[in-house]
């Protein structure tokens, strides 16, 4: 099982107990705001989330981690790297990604999950180039993505939604651990 830990965090693969929470984080519209049309989701949508998230793992070696807080057990939200079958354009790039409930923002905590798992990507996972994509105006993934050290590369459209959308990139030879 993979799991990682950081000074304040674990990720790891998701369990049953996850799913209701992540509900709840998924429920919350500033949480969903920047994502896809804006849309919040339920209890059903989150489970074929959580469902699609283990598949990749299963079948890329990579996927979602569910990042738990190691001070209380908190599910705090994912972060993780996925294969972003939505933006055919950046195909076969692996993106880095995160989402976490609101009550978890402005600690730290995305940045600190984001670092880890770009470590995994690059380091763990062999990959030598991972990008994020993220909507545009969307500033607090922009810190993220700045404190990571990823590069700008180029700005498109959301296929389905219409929305503006940034690629950023980070190759090994630029990522400092």
């Amino acid at each position: 099982m993979t799991e990682i830990r950081t000074p304040r965090l674990i990720l790891r693969r998701w369990h049953d107990s996850d799913l209701v929470p992540m509900a709840e984080i998924h429920a919350d519209r500033r949480v969903m705001h920047w994502i896809d049309d804006g849309s919040v989701r339920g209890l059903d949508a989150t489970a074929e989330d959580i469902e699609r998230w283990e598949e990749e793992w299963d079948e890329e070696g990579f996927g979602l981690f569910a990042v738990e807080l190691m001070a209380s057990g908190e599910l705090a939200g994912f972060a993780g790297l996925s294969l972003p079958e939505f933006l055919p354009e950046v195909m076969p790039d692996v993106a880095i990604s995160w989402r976490l409930g609101s009550q978890f923002w402005g600690q730290g905590y995305a940045s600190e999950a984001a670092h880890a798992t770009l470590e995994f990507a690059l380091q763990d996972r062999g990959l030598d180039r991972v990008i994020s994509i993220s909507r545009i105006g969307d500033e607090a993934s922009a810190n993220v993505i700045d404190k990571l050290g990823m590069v700008p590369e180029h700005e498109t459209v959301h296929p389905v939604y219409d929305v503006p959308l940034q690629i950023h990139s980070i190759d090994l030879t630029e990522f400092h651990a």
